[in-house]
């Protein structure tokens, strides 16, 4: 048996969530087991205990929870190659990680070296494969050119500055808060803007000299889209990876055709290329921004912290050894 936050019926993270103790579960063909250590929070888990909108909805009960960090236990068919092995990973049906073991594909595996400790280990996986992804192979960001990012305190915001940074471009960075803007600035932001008091399309105007930032790196979607391509330079590329402020379809096309504006999503890669943002992290010494730690015992008010977007950074659930 082991021990597994569970969503029995949808609501705030204090109610909706139950700690229930249940079977180990057994992986399938092409699946591993992971005995978790640390768990990175998400928003999309959110959305597994409030209802919100979900691809595929699992069938209740079940654990939210769609990464995990830890060493493989117990290998499916075909996959006896990652037994023992630190990993980070993506949970079957990106679900079941709130827990003290998670079933994982093992397409969704990615090596975690020892020489990166926790916390940081659990950290890194999806805000620095996204920012890296998102600026360097999708929008091909160089030396000199400029950027904006929203969110920039955030997880993969945060990641994204520190990147960009270390390329050589101008950042412009965003955050709903000044303290939030205080640690984008901290983290090399050249132009640190708080969404909620100025208008971030205006200030980039006016920082460039009206031309707009080459590179726009989206996490928010929603109300941001129609400023984010007006802080554009023509010929500017938007990257997209995601859409927590509301996923508004996309009706500006006389925008992007008119300023031959080019738009590319994002998501996770390669290993790979997961292998050169650990080669890439470990030469730059740069490192991800931990909010805080909570034990598994506290998964629900570490989710209300996130909710309420009070977080700087990852949120991590830990389960000792």
């Amino acid at each position: 048996m082991m021990r597994a936050w569970r969503t029995h019926e949808y609501g705030p993270p204090l109610e909706a969530l139950q700690l229930d103790m249940v079977d180990v579960p057994e992986p399938g063909p092409g699946e591993v087991r992971v005995k978790v250590q640390a768990i990175p929070l998400n928003l999309n888990d959110l959305e597994r205990i409030t209802g919100g909108n979900m691809m595929v909805e699992p069938e209740r009960p079940y654990s939210p929870g769609m990464e995990v960090m830890g060493v493989v236990d117990a290998c499916g068919e075909g996959t006896d190659a990652w037994l023992g092995r630190r990993v980070v990973a993506t949970t079957k049906g990106a679900s079941g990680g709130y827990a003290e073991y998670a079933v994982c594909p093992a397409v969704s595996m990615f090596d975690m070296p020892e020489s990166i400790p926790l916390p940081d280990a659990a950290a890194l996986y999806f805000p620095f494969h996204l920012a890296w992804l998102g600026l360097f192979d999708r929008a091909d960001l160089q030396s000199g050119e400029s950027v904006l990012i929203h969110a920039g305190a955030g997880g993969s915001g945060s990641a994204a500055i520190q990147l960009a940074k270390h390329r050589g471009a101008k950042v412009f960075a965003t955050a709903g808060t000044d303290d939030k803007v205080a640690l984008c600035r901290e983290l090399g932001a050249d132009v640190a803007i708080n969404y909620n008091t100025d208008e971030f399309a205006d200030v980039v105007l006016a920082e460039t000299g009206t031309r707009g930032v080459d590179v726009v790196f989206d996490s928010l979607g929603g109300e941001f889209w129609r400023k984010s391509l007006a802080s554009l330079a023509r010929g500017g590329r938007l990257v997209t990876c995601g859409a927590t402020a509301g996923g508004e379809p996309i009706d500006d096309i006389a925008a992007i055709c008119a300023k031959e504006l080019k738009i590319y999503g994002s998501t996770l890669g390669s290993r790979e290329e997961f292998h050169q943002v650990i080669d890439f992290l470990n030469a730059a010494q740069i490192k991800p921004v931990i909010d805080s730690i909570f034990p598994l015992e506290d998964a629900a008010g570490a989710q209300l912290h996130l909710e309420n977007a009070h977080q700087f950074g990852k949120i991590i659930l830990r389960i000792p050894d």
